[in-house]
């Protein structure tokens, strides 16, 4: 593969970055990663995926745009009101960089689907807001050693890691770290609690970056470690994740 002139141009300041140049811009025009949530993470990381020139992105999600969540997923516009939330998110990121693929699947993604859309591509990023399909990606990521970028908020708060638990030894998944979801009623959802909308553009703004890395094989990789952030003491922290040897997932039991 060869760039254009038009990409030389457009991707300019990726070319001219020792780590990344012309052979990892055409890595990443040539990658496939598919984003579950066209939401408040979604829609950052969707934006900037789009723009770094990932070739393929899939954007998975069953729900409409409402007027409430214009707050905070910035992907969507007022006149995407009533319109099916993938097609309004490819409408954007067609505005943004018409080189690349958007493919869409308005979809809920559960047990009956996820596992031959998931083998469709090289990353899978979570941007979901229920523990159903967390807990479904961690599994399916396992089974088909795929990395997994995933990031969930709260009102002013925010957690992100990677998950590569098929490496093996040190490497944990998210039921190492959450062995099972919470009560419903101890989570609330973001219409009932609220959420500060730019807390939503910075998580979803660090899983771009941590996509990117993986797809690039860039720095540090946050496999293996939480990283925190609390928006109201201006505060990141991370913490490490050990791997649980009697994880129903990826232990030796699972």
């Amino acid at each position: 593969m060869e760039l254009s002139e038009e990409q030389f141009q457009r991707y300019a300041r990726h070319l001219i970055l020792d780590e990344v140049g012309e052979e990892g811009q055409i890595r990443l025009l040539s990658s496939r990663v598919l984003v579950v949530g066209a939401g408040g993470l979604g829609s950052p990381m969707l934006l900037y995926l789009a723009a770094a020139g990932v070739g393929t992105i899939g954007v998975a999600d069953a729900d409409r745009v409402d007027i409430t969540n214009l707050q905070r997923q910035i992907v969507h516009a007022t006149r995407h009101i009533g319109a099916l939330k993938v097609d309004s998110a490819h409408d954007t990121l067609a505005a943004v960089n018409p080189g690349v693929r958007v493919e869409t699947h308005p979809t809920r993604l559960g047990p009956e689907n996820a596992a031959a859309l998931i083998a469709e591509y090289d990353l899978v990023a979570d941007g979901s807001d229920n523990f159903e399909t967390r807990y479904l990606l961690t599994d399916l990521c396992y089974r088909y050693a795929k990395p997994l970028v995933a990031a969930a908020l709260s009102p002013f708060e925010g957690q992100i890691s990677t998950f590569k638990p098929y490496l093996g030894q040190g490497h944990p998944c998210y039921r190492c770290l959450f062995r099972d979801p919470p009560p419903p009623e101890l989570v609330p959802r973001c219409e009932t609690a609220g959420i500060l909308g730019a807390v939503a553009g910075v998580l979803g703004t660090l899983q771009a970056v941590e996509v990117l890395k993986e797809l690039l094989q860039l720095g540090d990789s946050l496999d293996g470690t939480l990283l925190l952030y609390d928006a109201l003491r201006s505060r990141f922290h991370s913490i490490r994740i050990a791997k649980d040897s009697e994880c129903p997932t990826c232990g030796a039991a699972g």
